[in-house]
């Protein structure tokens, strides 16, 4: 980069910037030209734009940043790109299109983040933050604010894990919703939301993006020169630039050198970082497992109704044998994919959700393919033929969707059927209702009222019960 006609000053003494951690001066850095960007004279022009429908306020184009830092920075074009997108991935302004933070030089709309969502402010939001928000979005504008996939996904998740307190996030993602909704204007609203979502963006990145929060100096230096060596499956394997002592024959072994020495200690150090976990993750990680599976714990707490096999009384066999679930198995049904498969009612009602959608051949597949694994083996060639001509044949009545690879091999398997013959296929089938049907049948109608309806019946029953004791 060349040098410009402008420095951004870190500190306003050097004491101070001396105290600063490494990653506060890059933020100060980046800020200081933002903080310039904004300049009302000689900053990045913003405007409102005029849409068919509405106006779209305090937004500039990506081709606005880039051609600014080439005339005060006196850098080329793509530099100019490439240290626009640095600033955007940390939030500091971001496209109001797209979750995507990375700057195109092009007409794509930008608008500054507040500096009261700025990086340097060092915040750690937590997961019962994020739900909020979720939750919130889900209250305002649905055209305008309509989760992503991976939001509604991550919604779902975390409806799981903090169940217990999920009315109290409700209750507060309501109260914030309300609160901004009445003390600012639709155009102020609009901006501020837009802002809220970036912020999120930066801490919840889309999935596949770099995450600029969890970036730290020892990732760095692993990923600085990742061709020096590779990990195998059986440890240690340098590159082939760089033979190994290990590798070397018996016929010219030689005792290793220094720098190879080196080498592998580094490799080894990096192996050791690479698979540590921080005690808090940890332990966040399995209270919120205790918490989630805690009511269905014996040892945690007294089954409800007794178990058969110690007090003789059979109402848990005819309760699991009922079509009319409890509310505490409608519940498990919303942890795991797995849960509403093993349960023969959930997987009922899962099948008439995806019939109402018209796509219940995925689930039929599956299940068709479970029961070819507990034929017996002299069944097993002319069921497989049924399944095929059913589900995978050129204009099968209940076709599949199929990647080519999983299409091909399985092809290629019934030439000698055998119990395992579909297993690419249905580990395919299996990933695709688990990220997309199920989590739309936990947010469909279908789900939700029966499991208000189980809590309906559960409170009249304790009410019942409270006015016979009084």
């Amino acid at each position: 980069m060349a040098e410009g006609n402008w420095t951004p000053s870190v500190s306003s003494n050097g004491a101070a910037a001396a105290e600063e951690s490494p990653n506060m001066i890059v933020y100060r850095k980046m800020e200081d030209i933002v903080t310039r960007m904004q300049d009302e004279k000689t900053g990045v022009p913003i405007r409102t734009v005029k849409s068919f429908l509405s106006k779209i306020p305090s937004v500039f184009t990506g081709a606005d940043i880039v051609q600014w830092l080439v005339k005060n920075l006196l850098t080329e074009d793509q530099e100019s790109l490439h240290l626009g997108t640095l600033i955007a991935a940390h939030g500091y302004f971001f496209p109001i299109s797209d979750h995507v933070l990375t700057l195109k030089d092009d007409g794509t709309f930008y608008r500054f983040q507040t500096p009261y969502f700025w990086p340097s402010n060092c915040w750690e939001p937590e997961n019962t933050d994020y739900a909020v928000y979720l939750c919130k979005r889900t209250m305002q504008n649905k055209a305008r604010l309509e989760l992503a996939d991976y939001e509604a996904e991550s919604l779902a998740r975390l409806q799981r894990a903090f169940a217990r307190k999920w009315e109290f996030i409700f209750m507060q993602a309501d109260a914030q919703a309300n609160r901004v909704d009445k003390k600012r204007d639709k155009i102020e609203r609009k901006i501020l939301d837009s802002q809220e979502r970036a912020f999120w963006d930066v801490h919840r990145p889309v999935p596949g993006c770099v995450n600029t929060t969890e970036m730290d100096i020892k990732k760095s230096c692993r990923i600085k020169n990742p061709h020096r060596t590779r990990k195998s499956v059986y440890g240690l394997q340098s590159d082939s630039r760089h033979p190994s002592p290990t590798h070397s024959t018996t016929r010219d072994a030689q005792p290793p050198t220094e720098e190879e020495l080196k080498r592998q200690v580094a490799f080894l150090q990096a192996q050791l970082d690479r698979h540590r976990m921080k005690m808090s993750k940890v332990s966040e990680s399995l209270i919120a497992y205790t918490e989630q599976y805690g009511d269905y714990d014996p040892f945690l707490c007294i089954p409800e109704p007794s178990n058969p096999w110690h007090t003789e009384d059979v109402t848990l066999w005819d309760t699991e044998a009922s079509k009319e679930p409890s509310q505490s198995r409608v519940r498990l049904w919303s942890f795991t994919m797995e849960a509403v498969l093993k349960d023969p009612v959930g997987r009922d009602q899962f099948l008439k959700f995806l019939e109402s959608e018209f796509s219940s051949e995925n689930l039929r597949f599956w299940l068709a393919v479970q029961d070819l694994k507990r034929r017996p083996l002299r069944e097993v060639p002319a069921r497989a033929a049924e399944i095929w001509q059913e589900f995978l044949a050129p204009g099968a009545p209940s076709a599949i969707n199929l990647d080519s690879r999983s299409y091909d091999r399985t092809q290629q398997n019934v030439r000698e059927p055998g119990r395992y013959t579909f297993e690419d296929a249905q580990e395919h089938i299996y990933k695709l209702m688990k990220s997309d049907s199920y989590a739309r049948f936990l947010r469909s109608s279908v789900y939700q009222e029966l499991l208000q309806a189980k809590k309906k019946v559960k409170s009249v029953t304790a009410k019942r019960l409270t006015s016979l004791v009084q």
